[in-house]
Order: C-alpha cells, then sequence, then structure tokens
C-alpha cells in the first residue's frame, strides 16, 4: 500500500508539514512520499468541469470557494492514482502527524479514516479496531484516510452529483459504508 501526503511545494510551511507527517510515519514504519497539491493557481473550477463535477456547491461559507475546489482536486488526483495503480492509497494531508501505527492488515471496505477530528465535537468509539463511522457523520477532517481502488470509483462518481469540500463530503449519506479505525 503507498502512501502519500498532499504538499504545495511553492509553500515552505506546507513542505515543512509535510516533512513532520514523512517523518512522524517513518517511526511507525510507514514509509510516505509527497504528492503535488492542486492550488488556486492551477484553476481547480476548470478541472472539476472537465471532469463532469459542478463547482456551484464548494461556494460555502467555510472556506474560500478556490481553496477548497484546490483541496478537493488534490483529493481527487489520489483517489485516480488508486484506480490507475489499482491497489490502495493512504492520503495525508500535509498537517497530519502519525501517532500510532496502522495494524500491517486492516480490514476494511472501501474507505476509512484513521485519523481524530480536527474540530467541533465529535464521538468516541466504543470498539476498538475497524469500526462504521461514527465520530460525526462525516470525515472530521480529512487529514488521514485510506482509499481502495473500487472506493475511489465511488468517490469519483457521486462527486459527478452532490460534491462538497473533501471532508464533509466524505459523509454517510454519500456513503453509508465508510469505516474509521
Amino acid at each position: 500500500m503507498k502512501a502519500f501526503v498532499i504538499t504545495i511545494p511553492s509553500h515552505e510551511l506546507s513542505v515543512m508539514s509535510a516533512k513532520k507527517c514523512i517523518r512522524s510515519a517513518a517511526k511507525f514504519g510507514l514509509t510516505v512520499e509527497t504528492w503535488n497539491a492542486t492550488t488556486p493557481k492551477d484553476r481547480p473550477a476548470e478541472i472539476l468541469e472537465s471532469k463532469g463535477i459542478p463547482t456551484q456547491p464548494f461556494d460555502e461559507i467555510y472556506s474560500r470557494t478556490q481553496n477548497c475546489m484546490a483541496a478537493f482536486c488534490s483529493h481527487m488526483s489520489l483517489w485516480e492514482h488508486s484506480i490507475e495503480i489499482n491497489e490502495p492509497v493512504v492520503i495525508f494531508e500535509h498537517d497530519a502527524v502519525m501517532t500510532g501505527s496502522l495494524p500491517e492488515d486492516l480490514e476494511f471496505d472501501k474507505v476509512i479514516t484513521f485519523s481524530k477530528p480536527s474540530y467541533g465535537n465529535f464521538n468516541t468509539p466504543v470498539d476498538i479496531g475497524v469500526v462504521p463511522l461514527i465520530q460525526k457523520p462525516y470525515f472530521g477532517g480529512a487529514h488521514g484516510y485510506i482509499v481502495k481502488p473500487e472506493g475511489a470509483v465511488e468517490l469519483i462518481e457521486v462527486a459527478k452529483e452532490n460534491p462538497l469540500s473533501t471532508d464533509v463530503f466524505l459523509n454517510v449519506n454519500n456513503f453509508p459504508w465508510l469505516e474509521e479505525y
């Protein structure tokens, strides 16, 4: 399984944060490579429209529209990569830090988060291991998760009808099979 940290190569703090993510993952035996982020300079609206994904839903009060679209494109490019290489992909955002190891034989359905929500209230699972998503009805931040190729296909298909900011897009209404570890 390959692991990537979404990084803005031209942004010094993003690169520094990504290096911290890579070092923290290495402590737990996970090799992480950088993945070039899409930024507003890359014209994310054009990228989305070329893939049949509407841009209006990204215009919401919690994010800057261009940044929100760019972040979604960054994640989507890794979903596409998972499909291309036909294997699961671990996706980190540049500010993620690993604080524990993942099981080598982690069994899950299509997409699983292993990150603690970064904002607001959240539910703490009562069971250890892989469980249905209960922290929130959506990923409370998309800083650390794994996508399988079959999950990536479904994410991209649903994005054509119902895109949102990445963490909120990854929700149990869209994807009742989401899990967390």
